[in-house]
C-alpha cells in the first residue's frame, strides 16, 4: 500500500467514525478501536500493508526466529501423543502472515515426519490480506493446511492456539472517579476525535471487577476486555477434547489492576514507535492492550476447561529446550561472529529485561485430558545454563 492509499484510507476511516458517532451521539472507546483495527475496508489488520518485521510496526516472537515455533511444535507431539489416536489438529487464530504457522509445520516435518503426515492444520483469518500472505508462505505445506471460521471446529480434537490475538480484542476503557467507574467515549472535536467520560456503556464491567472480587482504584485508568471472555468461553465449547494454548503478553489480574498501575496498558504501535495516542493515525497503527490472564482462566473455566499450566514466556520455553535449541543452532554456526548474533537474538525471546520472556506468559488449558505433565512445565531447575552462553 502506498502512502497516498493508506492516506486515502485514514480519510475514509475518520469519516465513517465520525457517521457512527453522530448516529449513536458518541461511541466507546471498544467500538472505536474495532473500526480501527477491523473495518472491512479500511482497518489496520484489514488492509494489506506491512505490519510484523522490520518494514512493519512491530515484531512478534515468531518474526524473531524460528525456534520459537520449533518449541511450540515439540508441545504439540506431546500432546498429540497424550490424546492418542490418528491424527492431530492445530487450529490457529489470528496467524498474521503465517511464519508461526510455518516454522512449527517445517520443524514437525523434519522431526516427526508420520506425525506430520496425520496432522490438519486450520487457520481461522477474517483478514483478506493475511489470508493472501499465509496463502504464499504455506505453499509448500498446502496438503496439511486449511482455513475455516471458527463454527467449522465444532468439536476438534487437538490444540487450539494463539499467539498474540486476545491483545488486539477491542476494550472498554475504564476510569474510576469520585468513587465510580465511568467509560470512556469517543466523541468528534473540530477535525479530529476527543474522549469524553460518561456511564458505563454495560452492567458487564462492573461485572468484571466484582467477579475478580476487585475494585479499580481512585483516579486510575484501566481496560477491560469483555470481548476476550466471550471468546475463551466459544473456544472452549467448541473444543471436544485436546488443549488451549494462548501466548500474549498481560498479567495476572490482582497485577493488572493493581493500585500502582495508574493509567491502564493501552498502547499504539506505529513504525516501532509506541505511543498511548490511540485517536490519531486512524487506521494506520495497532493498538493493543494486555491480556487479563485470571479472566481468561475463568471463563475457560466455565466452559470446562482446566488450567494445566501458566507462567512466563521464558519458562515456557525454556521448558520446552530452548537451551538446548539455541546449543545446536551454535553448533551448526561456524563464524562466531554470526553465533553472537545468533544468541543476542535469541536473547529477546526469554530475558526478563527489555526482552520478551516475562511481559509474555503462556496459558494452558485442557479438557477431557485429566492433569498431564506437560513438556513446558519441566522445573528450571533441571535445566543446565552453560556459562557465558548470553
Amino acid at each position: 500500500m502506498s502512502q497516498e492509499q493508506a492516506a486515502a484510507g485514514q480519510l475514509e476511516l475518520e469519516a465513517f467514525i465520525r457517521r457512527r458517532i453522530a448516529e449513536a451521539g458518541g461511541i466507546t472507546f471498544a467500538e472505536y478501536m474495532g473500526h480501527c483495527l477491523y473495518h472491512p475496508e479500511y482497518g489496520y489488520y484489514m488492509a494489506p500493508r506491512e505490519r510484523i518485521g522490520k518494514g512493519g510496526d512491530f515484531f512478534t516472537s515468531s518474526s524473531v526466529h524460528s525456534l520459537f515455533g520449533r518449541l511450540v511444535g515439540r508441545q504439540f507431539l506431546q500432546m498429540g501423543e497424550l490424546l492418542g489416536g490418528d491424527g492431530f489438529t492445530v487450529a490457529e487464530q489470528g496467524a498474521g502472515e503465517g511464519h508461526l504457522a510455518l516454522d512449527i509445520l517445517d520443524a514437525l516435518a523434519e522431526e516427526s515426519p508420520e506425525f506430520y503426515r496425520t496432522l490438519r492444520y486450520r487457520l481461522v483469518e477474517i483478514s483478506p490480506d493475511n489470508r493472501d500472505r499465509q496463502e504464499r508462505l504455506l505453499a509448500a505445506h498446502r496438503e496439511r493446511v486449511e482455513w475455516c471460521t471458527l463454527d467449522e471446529l465444532q468439536g476438534m480434537e487437538g490444540c487450539f492456539l494463539s499467539n498474540e490475538l486476545v491483545d488486539a480484542f477491542p476494550v472498554h476503557l475504564v476510569e474510576k472517579r469520585d468513587g465510580a467507574l465511568r467509560e470512556v467515549f469517543v466523541v468528534s472535536e473540530g477535525d479530529g476525535f476527543a474522549e469524553e467520560l460518561r456511564a458505563p456503556s454495560t452492567p458487564d464491567i462492573a461485572g468484571r471487577f466484582t467477579g475478580l472480587g476487585m475494585e479499580l482504584a481512585e483516579g486510575n485508568r484501566a481496560e477491560v476486555n469483555l470481548e476476550s471472555t466471550r471468546w475463551m468461553r466459544r473456544v472452549g465449547g467448541l473444543l471436544g477434547r485436546g488443549f488451549v494454548l494462548t501466548i500474549d503478553y498481560g498479567y495476572p489480574a490482582a497485577e493488572l489492576y493493581s493500585p500502582l498501575r495508574r493509567s491502564g496498558t493501552l498502547l499504539c504501535y506505529h513504525r516501532h514507535r509506541t505511543s498511548e495516542d490511540p485517536l490519531r493515525n486512524v487506521g494506520l497503527q495497532d493498538i493493543t492492550a494486555h491480556v487479563d490472564f485470571t479472566s481468561l482462566q475463568n471463563s475457560g473455566e466455565e466452559a470446562g476447561l482446566d488450567s494445566l499450566y501458566f507462567g512466563h514466556q521464558y519458562q515456557f520455553l525454556l521448558g520446552l529446550g530452548f537451551v538446548e535449541g539455541l546449543l545446536q543452532l551454535q553448533a551448526r554456526e561456524t563464524d562466531e561472529k554470526r553465533a553472537r548474533a545468533l544468541r543476542l537474538t535469541l536473547k529477546n525471546l526469554i530475558m526478563p529485561d527489555g526482552g520478551m520472556g516475562e511481559t509474555f506468559k503462556a496459558l494452558v488449558q485442557g479438557k477431557g485430558v485429566g492433569r498431564p505433565q506437560l513438556l513446558c512445565s519441566r522445573s528450571i531447575g533441571d535445566i543446565s545454563l552453560p556459562a557465558g552462553m548470553f
